[in-house]
């Protein structure tokens, strides 16, 4: 008996220190876009590379940027999502609603990640060989909350292009009405090649990629290029504009930052499997990049052991109205 007992106390001596040596998994969530789009496409590549490090990611798709942003906020489970540049300047210069205010003032960038190209995609026969033909035509600017919503009316207020209609629908029904001929043109912001225009885009449909080469728009959106045959049917490069899709978390202090802090470490680990493995896209990421006017998150840095003034800069303290893109967002708040 005696023997026995000796055994079990060695056996739970042993489960004991297996446990510590292993702790349990823990369970995050990452809010991205639509289950077609890049983001979600990034989101299930991360998905792969936390499990052997222990963390159960949950990936969620969405409408976009600006529910992404309340997600990380307020929605149980979900600790990181991904988001465009412009939509965090957006949230940044909304002083009116104390919600918001502080959303911006705690959104934290865990990384840069890559461009997001602007495509807008119009009917060939109609002939809109440019971003101001869309003067006077019916076009799709995505769901309002979306970040291709906020990008598309942001690029008509700095041109001060003029469509007929901005039609508030996601980027599926947009395709079909485009594809019947019940709207010119629609916009989609995301990084290059977009599985939806790969699947169920042909030359048959009679569409086509959409320059962006106004000079309102390229002095203060970098300009980028979708090169010919990323989609079967458009042979020749297109000039446009791009925006940074950003990885934020919320400043939740206790568990989540250290769980926010191990994410950021693994992926950083991960990058040359990403790079080898993931989504094309991945090859554009550079997580060391230097994102104007935003502050990496402190979790972030100590576990990436960087100082202070990282890859991130202080939030910027300048007033809407020193950028016209500033100007161009108060501008649309106010209407």
């Amino acid at each position: 008996m005696k023997r026995f007992i000796i055994h079990c106390v060695v056996a739970i001596g042993l489960l004991l220190i297996a446990a510590s040596l292993c702790p349990a998994a823990e369970d995050m969530g990452l809010i991205t876009a639509s289950d077609r789009g890049t983001y979600y496409a990034f989101g299930l590549d991360l998905q792969k590379v936390m499990k052997p490090a222990g963390i159960n990611l949950t990936v969620y798709p969405s409408k976009g940027s600006i529910e992404n942003i309340f997600a990380v906020y307020q929605r149980p489970g979900v600790q990181m999502g991904i988001v465009q540049a412009d939509v965090l300047a957006f949230v940044l210069r909304l002083q009116s609603d104390p919600v918001l205010t502080r959303i911006a003032k705690k959104t934290k960038m865990v990384f840069p990640l890559y461009n997001e190209e602007v495509h807008i995609l119009g009917r060939r026969s109609i002939g809109i060989a440019d971003f101001d033909d869309l003067a006077g035509k019916r076009v799709a600017v995505g769901r309002d909350g979306s970040g291709t919503y906020l990008t598309a009316r942001l690029l008509f207020k700095l041109s001060e292009v003029a469509p007929s209609e901005m039609v508030p629908i996601d980027t599926n029904e947009a395709l079909a009405e485009l594809k019947a001929g019940r709207i010119d043109a629609m916009f989609h912001v995301g990084g290059y090649p977009l599985k939806l225009y790969k699947d169920e885009v042909n030359d048959k449909d009679g569409i086509e990629l959409i320059p962006i080469t106004n000079k309102s728009i390229t002095e203060f959106y970098p300009r980028a290029e979708i090169p010919g045959n990323v989609y079967e049917w458009q042979t020749k490069p297109v000039n446009t504009v791009a925006v940074k899709a950003v990885l934020v978390s919320f400043d939740f202090r206790r568990r989540d930052c250290d769980n926010v802090g191990r994410f950021a470490q693994t992926m950083s680990k991960q990058m040359p499997w990403l790079l080898q493995n993931g989504h094309p896209k991945w090859k554009a990421v550079d997580l060391n990049y230097p994102l104007k006017g935003w502050e990496q998150y402190d979790c972030v840095r100590k576990y990436l052991g960087t100082a202070a003034a990282g890859s991130g800069a202080t939030p910027a303290k300048a007033a809407p109205n020193e950028n016209p893109v500033f100007n161009a967002i108060k501008g649309l708040l106010d209407e």
